[in-house]
């Protein structure tokens, strides 16, 4: 989850009215881009689709073989855009809000993981679940996207490792140490810091995480924490949905000395499509556009109509700024730039934006940006690491990681009680 206005429909609106910029894709780059997904999975790190239905539409999953487009509230993800975007593997997120904590976080997760797998059941011909790396290839080898967990809040173990387990045990294979909140052991990178990175807890939800195979994923998080993770783990680690900081100083974005970190560690950045992340411009122009609109409810607090017509003056007036597929390009080779080919993957972040880059509107548009690397020069071999090579091998040793540790006990660590202020 990266932006959440919760203006679902208003932003519905939007996403239909971004005019298409790009170009028709060329018959002969379409089949190089066919060529290198047939032998490698796309796999994209992070699709918000299980909380947008349960937040729409009841929990329910029917519906979705194509069409997302057209719905009262529309969806980035259906099986045939999916399919179109010729997408082999997804990290389906379950996310819920860092304000719900202890019990309540932990049933609310256990629903949007059954959300997952009654959506693999629902489109069996599409979709199939996957635990691990080999998984993940033979659903691809079958003609299906694999379809993985992840959870996106480290709040959503409630303070107990007991629970993370039982998360691994029903499917997930990555959790996000924090979201926009910093927990109660772990800083968030959009929360005032409390341990000035990881607390000694949570140096043991990483190592716990080893230990089970879980993934450690860092987007979200602040810098230190992103250091104290990578220093305490024994895995490689994934940012599932990140942009660079060096491009865009968003406190959402991976900076330089982060990014060098990852050739020894071996983990992956999987660049996301958000276009406040991306650009520095629509950055400053959603900031603007936020304390336009808190203006708007606090003069019209007894008229929603009111702050609406407002709203939709001031967005005549001040034109959202372009964030171009180049862009995604840019923030793609600066990972490449500092850490290296090995060390870069896809995270969309589809079904969880408000705003789209017109020309990653939905699952069906990954060929554009293949398309656009092509035309930069990239070679098949490390379209394919991008693609889902990079992440494969991070799971394939994140495996290894827990075979080495099959031994080692559970970890009884507790979250120490919180301190009364």
């Amino acid at each position: 989850m990266s932006v959440r206005t919760r203006a679902v429909a208003a932003a519905a609106t939007l996403l239909i009215a971004t005019p298409a910029f790009a170009q028709p894709i060329a018959p002969s780059v379409q089949k190089r881009i066919d060529r290198i997904l047939r032998r490698t999975p796309l796999i994209d790190g992070h699709n918000d689709l299980p909380e947008q239905l349960r937040e729409n539409y009841k929990l329910s999953v029917e519906g979705l073989a194509s069409g997302g487009a057209e719905r009262e509230k529309p969806l980035m993800t259906d099986m045939a855009r999916l399919r179109q975007g010729r997408v082999g593997g997804q990290f389906w997120s379950v996310w819920i809000t860092g304000t719900y904590t202890g019990d309540e976080a932990i049933r609310m997760t256990i629903e949007q993981i059954d959300t997952v797998t009654r959506l693999a059941k629902a489109y069996p011909d599409d979709l199939e679940l996957a635990f691990t790396a080999r998984d993940m290839e033979r659903a691809h080898k079958r003609g299906r996207i694999g379809s993985l967990i992840g959870v996106e809040g480290g709040r959503q173990i409630g303070g107990s490792l007991a629970a993370l387990r039982q998360f691994y045990r029903l499917g997930a294979r990555y959790m996000t140490l924090a979201h926009n909140q910093t927990t109660e052991w772990a800083d968030s990178g959009t929360d005032e810091p409390k341990f000035d990175g990881l607390s000694p807890f949570g140096v043991e939800v990483v190592k716990e995480m080893n230990r089970l195979g879980m993934l450690v994923d860092l987007s979200h998080v602040s810098p230190a924490t992103a250091a104290d993770a990578i220093a305490a783990s024994k895995a490689p680690v994934i940012f599932s949905h990140s942009d660079v900081s060096a491009i865009n100083p968003h406190p959402r974005t991976v900076p330089d000395d982060i990014l060098k970190l990852l050739p020894q560690n071996g983990g992956v950045v999987m660049v996301t499509f958000v276009p406040a992340f991306l650009s520095s411009d629509f950055w400053a122009w959603s900031r603007e556009r936020s304390a336009q609109e808190t203006r708007l409810k606090s003069l019209y607090s007894y008229s929603k109509a009111k702050v609406e017509e407002g709203l939709k003056e001031w967005d005549a007036a001040h034109p959202r700024p372009d964030v171009p597929i180049s862009l995604v390009a840019d923030h793609v080779e600066h990972v490449v730039k500092i850490a290296g080919h090995d060390h870069v993957g896809l995270g969309g972040d589809f079904d969880g934006i408000d705003y789209a880059v017109p020309d990653l509107k939905g699952v069906e548009d990954y060929p554009n940006l293949f398309a656009e690397l092509i035309r930069r020069g990239w070679n098949d071999k490390d379209l394919a690491k991008l693609a889902g090579g990079n992440i494969l091998r991070v799971m394939k040793r994140a495996e290894a990681v827990a075979s080495s540790m099959k031994d080692e006990p559970p970890s009884m660590a507790a979250l120490e009680p919180a301190k009364s202020e």
